[in-house]
C-alpha cells in the first residue's frame, strides 16, 4: 500500500486529542491522523510453506534478526502497538503503527517489507509468518514530519510472541519484539468469537468478502430471516458513506449469517438519499456479500434529483412505502423481519395510521441500530420511532458486546417463536 504521509506533531497532537474524545481507537485514530488515501499494492499475506512439506524456509538474514531479542534501528523507526480489541467482525484485532521521520525515507522511491512471526503461547511449535509490503513515493532530502504506516493481523483468545522486522531495498532492517495478551473483558465473556484460541488470520482488507462456511442446524431447525440494511450516512449532509459505520453494517450481517439456527436468508438493502432499493434477494442459503458490495460501491451521493428537490417529503414517503411492503403481510412469512443500519435522523415522521393501515408481518421484528456516538446522538430515530406500530423490539448498537447480547436474545425470542403458531411480534422493549 501506498505510504501515509502525515502532518506535523502539533496537528498529530491535535487530531489524537479529538479522537480521543470521539473514543476512537487503533485504526480509526490512523484514519483520523493520514493526509492521502492509501491503496494496496498486495494485500496482507500468511506465508504458507504446505508446498515445502511444512519446513519453513525464511531468508537467513531475515530468520537471525526475528530470532535476536535486540531491536534493530538501521532506518531510524519507532513501533507503536495498541491493545488488542474485539471488533465487531468478534475477532480481536492486534494493531501497530511504525513511525518514521520522511527524511530517512528521503530519495526517488523505495520499497519496504514487513515480515512478521507470531507465536501463539498455546501452539509454540508452530508460528504464524505474515508479510506486507509499503511502496514509498519520491520524498524530497529536506523533508520534514514523519510517515506511518499501519499494521496488523486478528486472533482469537490466547497469549502471543511477536516478531518483526521491516527492510528496504538497502538492506537497511528496523525490528521489534513484542508480546500480546488477547483475553475478553468484563462484559464480553460471552461473546460468541469467531476466532478460536490461539488462532491468527489476517487483517480483512475487504468488508464485503465471502462468508465462512457455518456448520448448520439439522434442516428442519433453521428458521429464514428477512433483512433490512440501511446504506445511508447517519449525517444526511455527508456525501460519503463512512468507512467505519459501512464495515460496522456489514459485521452485524455476518453476525447474523454466522448464526447456525438461520439457513434462509431474505435481503432488502436500501438507500435514502437515492431513495432507492440498491439490492435484494430473496429466500437463499447465504448473503452474497460480493455483490452487495458492488451495489453499495454504485451509491452516489452528493447529487440530488431535481424533483425531489421539489418535494420535502419525498424521504419520508419512500421511507414509508418501504416499511408498509416490507413489514406487512409476507408470503411466505419469515421467522423474524431484522431491521439494520445507522440511525436515520429525517425531518418528517413516518405517519402511523399509513402502517397500520397496510398490517404487521406476523412474526417478531427487531431492529439492531447502530449508533457510533450515543452521547452526540441519543434520540430515537424514524425507523425506531416507526416500529411502535409493529410492537418491535429495538437494540442500540455501539460496541462490539451490544451487538454479541442483542444476537443471543434475538435467537432465543425466535426459537421461542418457530414452535408455536406465529402472531404479531408483541416486543415494545428498547434495549440499551
Amino acid at each position: 500500500m501506498d505510504i501515509c504521509v502525515l502532518l506535523i506533531d502539533t496537528v498529530h497532537v491535535l487530531m489524537t486529542r479529538l479522537a480521543s474524545t470521539r473514543g476512537l481507537r487503533g485504526p480509526g485514530i490512523l484514519l483520523a491522523w493520514a493526509v492521502c488515501v492509501c491503496t494496496p499494492v498486495a494485500a496482507q499475506t500468511i506465508l504458507n510453506f504446505a508446498h515445502l512439506g511444512g519446513v519453513v524456509r525464511i531468508v537467513n538474514t531475515d530468520m537471525a534478526v526475528l530470532e535476536s531479542s535486540e531491536n534493530r534501528t538501521d532506518i531510524p523507526c519507532k513501533v507503536v502497538t495498541e491493545k488488542p480489541e474485539i471488533s465487531f467482525d468478534m475477532r480481536f484485532h492486534e494493531t501497530y503503527r511504525v513511525i518514521i521521520p520522511l527524511r530517512d525515507l528521503a530519495g526517488t522511491g523505495d520499497q519496504l517489507r514487513m515480515l512478521m512471526r507470531i507465536i501463539p503461547a498455546g501452539r509454540p511449535d508452530d508460528p504464524i509468518y505474515m508479510v506486507d509490503r509499503f511502496t514509498v513515493p519520491a520524498i524530497e532530502e529536506e523533508a520534514t514530519g514523519e510517515a506511518t504506516l499501519p499494521g496488523g493481523f486478528t486472533m482469537g483468545p490466547g497469549h502471543y510472541k511477536v516478531d518483526w522486522l521491516m527492510r528496504d531495498r538497502r538492506e537497511r532492517v528496523c525490528s521489534s519484539h513484542w508480546e500480546v495478551e488477547a483475553r475478553p473483558s468484563s462484559g464480553q465473556q460471552d461473546l460468541p468469537l469467531s476466532l478460536g484460541p490461539h488462532t491468527i488470520a489476517e487483517q480483512p482488507r475487504d468488508a464485503f468478502r465471502e462468508i465462512a462456511p457455518v456448520e448448520r442446524a439439522s434442516a428442519d431447525e433453521l428458521l429464514h430471516v428477512k433483512l433490512l440494511v440501511n446504506f445511508s450516512p447517519a449525517n444526511p449532509a455527508d456525501a460519503s458513506l463512512k468507512p467505519w459505520d459501512v464495515d460496522a453494517v456489514v459485521a452485524i450481517l455476518r453476525g447474523i449469517a454466522r448464526e447456525p439456527q438461520i439457513g434462509r436468508f431474505s435481503i432488502v438493502a436500501f438507500n435514502m438519499q437515492e431513495q432507492r432499493i440498491i439490492y435484494r434477494e430473496d429466500n437463499v442459503d447465504r448473503i452474497d456479500l460480493p455483490a452487495l458490495g458492488d451495489a453499495v460501491s454504485n451509491i452516489k451521493l452528493g447529487t440530488v434529483d431535481f424533483h425531489r428537490l421539489q418535494d420535502p417529503q419525498s424521504d419520508t414517503r419512500f421511507l414509508t412505502n418501504l416499511l408498509t411492503a416490507e413489514l406487512g403481510p409476507q408470503n411466505p412469512t419469515p421467522d423474524a423481519i431484522i431491521i439494520t443500519g445507522p440511525k436515520l435522523m429525517l425531518d418528517k415522521r413516518v405517519p402511523q395510521d399509513a402502517l397500520k393501515e397496510a398490517g404487521s408481518a406476523h412474526c417478531p421484528i427487531f431492529y439492531l441500530n447502530y449508533n457510533f456516538n450515543p452521547r452526540t446522538n441519543p434520540w430515537r430515530d424514524t425507523i425506531g420511532s416507526a416500529l411502535r406500530v409493529y410492537k418491535g423490539l429495538e437494540y442500540t448498537i455501539t460496541l462490539p458486546r451490544d451487538l454479541g447480547s442483542a444476537l443471543g436474545d434475538m435467537m432465543l425470542r425466535m426459537k421461542r417463536t418457530s414452535v408455536v403458531t406465529p402472531t404479531a411480534a408483541g416486543f415494545v422493549e428498547n434495549r440499551p
